[in-house]
């Protein structure tokens, strides 16, 4: 019986020969850090590690990224994207309202990269500033959305801005906790709460 270590250095030698040679080396390096990245954390990746798993020599990833955290940067910067659309409000419906905004999380991002964002934003800058905006974008939709739907227009000022936070703050909870956990909050259930609390 093979030991695990040589298994599992034979598996990394077949993914090197199975992953494709042409195309960009920048993108296959970001692809590769993404993906280890998001398996094992970007402490515990060596950049060895990303070169090996990108089929390039590891001075081409100090080529395109002098240091580590570069390679970080660049996936936050080009890989995730905080969307600012319009919010569609159902006048009277507070609710309706928020579990339309719930299922329409202003985050593109491949759950790989949303693992790192989550994972990372305690330790990193550039991370913690995505979602930080990320955070201010679903309070503001929220916020506006809960002003148009609530009976009478804006309601008090500090509820709403209370329940708009709330809303931002669980969503985010969830999204993190089931990507780690695989544990669902239901969005319909919070959105209720918070529209019942605002009348």
């Amino acid at each position: 019986m093979d030991h695990p270590l040589q298994t599992a250095k034979a598996w990394s030698r077949s993914r090197r020969r199975a992953r494709p040679q042409d195309g960009d080396a920048r993108t296959r390096i970001l692809d590769a850090a993404e993906e280890l990245f998001a398996g094992g954390g970007y402490e515990a990746t060596p950049t060895a590690r990303i070169a090996e798993l990108a089929g390039v020599p590891k001075g081409l990833v100090f080529h395109y990224f002098p240091r580590k955290i570069d390679v970080l940067v660049s996936l936050v910067d080009e890989r995730t994207v905080v969307t600012e659309e319009e919010v569609e409000a159902l006048p009277g419906d507070a609710a309706g309202t928020l579990s339309r905004l719930a299922r329409g999380l202003p985050l593109r991002a491949s759950p790989a990269m949303r693992r790192i964002l989550f994972r990372e934003a305690d330790t990193h800058l550039s991370v913690r500033e995505r979602l930080g905006r990320l955070n201010s974008e679903i309070i503001r939709r929220a916020r506006f959305a809960l002003e148009l739907a609530l009976p009478g227009g804006r309601g008090d000022a500090a509820r709403v801005e209370a329940a708009a936070a709330t809303f931002a703050a669980v969503l985010l909870y969830q999204e993190s906790i089931c990507l780690l956990t695989g544990h669902h909050i239901d969005p319909d259930a919070v959105a209720e709460l918070i529209a019942n609390a605002l009348h």
